[in-house]
């Protein structure tokens, strides 16, 4: 023990002994000559960068155009071409207003200043302590990425400068700057900059806007509208109070606000201004200046420039290359413009045309009689309804799921996962088992937000993503057109794709700015990218052929003979607590869809109104969008030809409704037989056909006419041994022959009773039930009936059942009766409503109870009620889990529809 502790304080001596004797060494110093080295190596490399610094600066300056008067005060007209190289319009060419420094209003120069250079008379055209800031950004994101340009230095810019964020423009930019302020005085700088300013449009100088905005001159203008105009030419387009008053009045309260920070307006009075809406003062829209030729186009073109950052460069007599086919946009502008369509005057209409391989912008179509005073209405962003099923739905489910055009969805009660909301049809009902072709031609809701939480939230997303679709929170919801709004220029873009092979490119009105030496261009072009594989673009398409031919689909009225098209139907409707208040029928909505397209062109149209109103009828109401698809593409097509199957999809026919898919033999029913694309290599196994089950057929099928309603009710009985369980619940489906005629089906439901509706005294019906169970069909119970007279329907045979022997009874049609897909001719394009509609009860169109977008329901409030118009078949009930739609937050919910 002892010899530890001492052997610890002799380890502790001599530690201490070290650690005193390296104290007393002396300690070693930097030496001098080095540190001397070190700082003339700094002070040379500084010194090799301040003159290399001076002498690139001096050869930019000495390479900077030489002062021009005349480009100084007056902006040079630039050429704005169609798509054949035409001159369409000259811009800048129109009657200025201008203003001596003299006669504008002290605050509307305090606005000017305290927006874009308070310091602007201290400084000599550079403002030093400003570019203190950005030099910061510009080592971050390279030079001439952030700037802190004066107003000398921005008319300079605008005057003599390509706009280009380089270090070159940037020292001409500074130079010339400083040559503008020895020549000129202050007050002559900021003239030149208050004249010559883009405004909006093709409209430049602060005066012109003044006249153009408020019909006022500059000096009597109120402190909220200085302010507005003092704030637009940071985004002339964008801040159009016009068409966008919300972005405006965001604008003109930031310049309020600094006004304030710089003291050149009080609290109270920014205050006050702030509380003017900023709409109140504008001019009324019927004594706007008329814009000129092709103005919703016009818009477009304007638009793209400002968002690349070459709005300033519209001044320097640039060359802009557009993709205007003037044939084109004057039709489109013809058919919106036809008051025949519409079912009042305040309807409105926008449209979009794309050429469908490059998604060019050929036309647009902002409104009736649409002048660039108003609301452009192709580029509104309203809720998509059921068009966005391709998008959020069946695409992404082809695409990540490989799903064929004939699986298996189950249309039946259902609810929101999350939210536990419940689902519900346009027509109230549910159809039971469906081929994913049936249910997304049909419109069904149901499958369309069962494919979309079977694919996932964030691959549904990512596939809309790639169609220019973006969504701040996606859910559910959104698979029936809810909580998102897009254009008819989006729609279009996204739906080109689909005809494209799945190649997309942004819509787009310019393709290039070519320079005033006639070199230098600019390329506005998109690069195109792949938005999905080819077999899902080509199975999309095949299935929306069928919305515009089949029976019961939903966009036949688009229709055009002997024209391979393709596309989809969208309807919204309004929040249920909206419709109670202001007293709405359950048919009421607020837009209307149809996106159709062509090998050649797509297009995209809405139809509404701006302020949320409701459309009443469906006529001249819902069908608009339509009716002018069917317009505009029968006379502009020119050779569209046939959308081509890739290699990338097979064929093959398959027993409806099997799960997993079943491929059809030789003994399976025609009716249950449907003919369907899959992606190559996920065809099932050619040995896996269906054994032959027959399943009971319903029993006392009855058919009871009521004068008084004009309908008939049929019941029947169905009752199946406990041996059929594995095959699932039956479904009905319910067929009409009409004075011996080919049957058409009526509908498919789950329940043993339906209404038929339209019955015509002095013809005769008979009706036919067969059921369906997993994939398998029975024969058919038959009842017929003759209606002589308003008081005595005559029963011409009793009920029977009938075997479903693939046509050979003699009474029973080739085709069975329960097979929608045998009766794709009875419904066109044709302008015979009552014929088309005759038997078309129910509608499976639509996303929302409230609103059945029925091709065959209710043709025209007004019309013959005798021809099938589905007075009980709008549904009731409302699917109120959407967000809030619009641009306008005052205005109630809007909920899908279709």
């Amino acid at each position: 023990m002892s010899d530890n502790i001492n052997s610890r304080t002799e380890r502790r001596k001599k530690q201490v002994t070290v650690k005193t004797e390296r104290q007393k060494q002396p300690q070693r110093k930097f030496p001098k000559e080095l540190w001397k080295k070190i700082l003339l190596g700094i002070a040379a490399l500084f010194l090799i960068v301040l003159v290399g610094g001076v002498s690139l600066f001096a050869y930019y300056a000495s390479t900077a155009p030489d002062l021009d008067e005349e480009l100084l005060k007056d902006p040079l007209t630039s050429n704005f071409l169609t798509k054949d190289g035409d001159i369409f319009m000259k811009f800048g060419a129109e009657k200025r207003e201008f203003v001596p420094y003299d006669e504008i209003p002290d605050q509307l120069k305090d606005a000017i200043l305290a927006t874009e250079d308070v310091r602007f008379f201290k400084h000599g055209g550079i403002d030093f302590y400003r570019l203190g800031g950005a030099v910061v950004a510009n080592f971050r994101s390279g030079f001439g990425a952030q700037g802190a340009s004066t107003l000398t230095q921005q008319v300079i810019k605008n005057s003599f400068l390509k706009n280009e964020k380089t270090l070159k423009r940037k020292a001409q930019e500074a130079w010339l700057a400083h040559k503008l302020e020895k020549e000129y005085t202050k007050e002559e700088i900021f003239e030149m900059y208050f004249n010559k300013v883009l405004m909006s449009g093709t409209r430049y100088g602060i005066g012109t806007g003044a006249n153009f905005f408020y019909g006022k001159k500059v000096g009597e203008l109120e402190l909220p509208e200085m302010a507005l105009l003092a704030g637009m030419p940071q985004s002339p387009n964008g801040y159009n109070p016009f068409k966008h008053p919300e972005r405006a009045e965001k604008r003109r309260n930031i310049v309020l606000t600094l006004m304030e920070r710089h003291g050149k307006i009080t609290t109270a009075e920014m205050n006050e201004a702030k509380k003017v809406p900023v709409t109140s003062t504008l001019l009324a829209e019927e004594d706007r200046e008329v814009f000129g030729k092709y103005p919703a186009y016009v818009d477009a073109v304007l638009d793209e420039i400002e968002a690349a950052g070459y709005a300033d460069l519209l001044s320097e007599g640039v060359t802009v290359q557009t993709a205007l086919d003037t044939k084109v946009q004057e039709t489109v502008e013809a058919a919106i413009n036809d008051p025949s369509y519409y079912e009042s005057d305040e309807m409105e209409a926008g449209m979009t045309v794309l050429d469908t391989k490059t998604s060019a912008i050929v036309a647009i179509g902002g409104g009736r009689n649409y002048s660039g005073r108003n609301l452009n209405f192709a580029e509104v962003k309203r809720a998509p309804g059921s068009s966005i099923k391709p998008i959020l739905s069946y695409g992404p489910a082809i695409e990540e799921l490989d799903w064929s055009t004939g699986q298996k969805v189950v249309d039946e009660p259902y609810s929101y996962k999350g939210s536990g909301d419940k689902i519900r049809n346009a027509d109230g009902k549910f159809l039971g088992t469906l081929t994913m072709r049936q249910a997304l031609y049909w419109s069904r809701n149901v499958p369309a937000v069962k494919a979309f939480e079977k694919v996932g939230t964030k691959k549904a997303e990512a596939f809309a993503n790639k169609l220019g679709f973006t969504y701040d929170n996606i859910d559910s919801s959104n698979a029936l057109g809810g909580g998102a709004e897009f254009s008819t220029v989006q729609m279009a873009g996204a739906y080109a794709a689909f005809g494209n092979g799945g190649i997309y490119t942004k819509p787009h009105a310019v393709t290039k700015l070519v320079l005033r030496d006639g070199k230098t261009e600019k390329n506005l072009r998109p690069d195109p990218v792949t938005a999905m594989k080819d077999s899902t673009a080509y199975m999309i398409t095949d299935v929306l052929r069928d919305v515009l031919t089949e029976y019961e689909a939903t966009g036949t009225r688009a229709n055009i003979s002997n024209m391979d098209i393709a596309g989809k139907t969208g309807t919204t409707n309004f929040d249920a607590k909206k419709m109670q208040k202001d007293n709405m029928k359950s048919h009421y909505v607020p837009d209307t869809w149809f996106t159709g397209y062509t090998t050649e062109y797509t297009i995209s149209t809405w139809g509404g109104y701006g302020k949320y109103l409701p459309i009443t009828t469906y006529e001249h109401g819902r069908y608009v969008p339509q009716y002018l698809f069917r317009d505009v593409m029968s006379k502009i097509a020119k050779d569209p030809g046939t959308f081509a199957q890739p290699d990338s999809v097979e064929e093959a026919d398959i027993v409806k409704g099997s799960d997993p898919i079943m491929l059809a033999s030789s003994f399976t029913y025609r009716n249950q037989i449907s003919t369907e694309l899959f992606v190559r290599g996920t065809l099932p196994d050619r040995s896996a056909v269906p054994e032959k089950i027959s399943i009971p057929s319903p029993e006392g099928l009855t058919a009871q006419f009521d004068a008084n309603s004009n309908t008939v009710q049929l019941n029947w009985n169905y009752d199946v041994s406990n041996k059929y369980d594995s095959l699932g619940s039956p479904t009905f489906n319910v067929s009409v022959s009409v004075d011996g005629g080919a049957a058409q089906s009526i509908t498919t439901t789950s329940d043993q009773q339906t209404t038929y509706s339209g019955v015509e005294y002095g013809k005769s019906y008979t009706f036919y039930v067969s059921a369906n169970m997993g994939g398998y069909t029975s024969g058919s119970a038959t009842a017929s009936l003759s209606i002589k007279d308003a008081n005595e329907p005559v029963i011409e045979d009793e009920p029977i059942i009938v075997p479903d022997d693939n046509g050979d009874d003699q009474n029973i049609p080739d085709d069975d009766p329960s097979d929608t897909d045998s009766n794709s001719d009875n419904e066109s394009d044709n302008e015979d409503q009552n014929q088309s509609d005759q038997n078309t009860p129910n509608n499976p169109d639509g996303n929302n109870s409230n609103n059945n977008e029925n091709d065959n329901n209710q043709n025209n409030q007004d019309q013959n009620q005798g021809q099938g118009q589905g007075q009980n078949n709008q549904g009731q009930g409302n699917q109120g889990n959407q967000g809030e739609q619009g641009q306008n937050q005052n205005e109630p919910n809007i909920n899908p529809s279709d």
